[in-house]
């Protein structure tokens, strides 16, 4: 397991406290991961967590953020604070993270942890009713949901996706998109286009 989650509060003791109570929930004494969740506090944060980082409390520490009007802020931290993760929004559907974002990661290796991979439920409403393309066989992919996450997956910049789910059977639907071969970038573009067609 890798155990990662996020600080997302304003000051130095309720960050403290937050992340002490997250490591109680997760009944572990060290983390691999920290992310300031929503720049929320952003600096301050980011030394606590040097800080712990320094200790061996956690292993990586990072940022999030959920928004594309988030990703110059994101950019300008990633260029500036020697980030190990960075986790924001990219799928098929909203690619404005190939323009700047994902290379200035790839530059800096900051790893990449991509969220919102299905757009919050909106893309398997686009793709309801339809069939996966027979050109998607490429790349060994079985369901939609493995069609959005080989995508993202695909990136030569990106590390992990992570879908949320609390069904077992999406779960192992999600883990199939691990499995086969990838789409090559022309591939990737006929996804998108796809996509945009529907």
């Amino acid at each position: 397991l890798f155990l990662a989650t996020k600080v997302w509060t304003s000051g130095r003791e309720a960050g403290i406290r937050q992340m002490e109570e997250s490591m109680r929930r997760m009944r572990s004494k060290r983390l691999d991961l920290m992310q300031v969740h929503n720049l929320t506090d952003v600096k301050l944060q980011l030394n606590t967590l040097r800080e712990w980082k320094a200790q061996g409390r956690i292993r990586y520490l990072g940022i999030t953020h959920y928004h594309e009007g988030a990703y110059a802020e994101l950019e300008r931290l990633i260029k500036s604070e020697q980030l190990d993760f960075a986790q924001f929004n990219y799928n098929v559907a909203k690619t404005a993270a190939e323009t700047r974002l994902l290379p200035v990661c790839a530059e800096y290796q900051t790893a990449v942890i991509v969220n919102r991979p299905f757009e919050e439920g909106e893309l398997f409403r686009r793709v309801k009713g339809r069939e996966l393309p027979k050109w998607a066989r490429e790349f060994d992919c079985n369901s939609w949901a493995q069609f959005f996450l080989k995508f993202i997956l695909a990136h030569p910049a990106v590390t992990c996706a992570i879908p949320a789910t609390r069904n077992p059977d999406y779960l192992a639907d999600n883990m199939g998109a691990a499995l086969g071969r990838l789409p090559d970038a022309a591939l990737r573009r006929r996804m998108v286009q796809h996509i945009r067609n529907l």
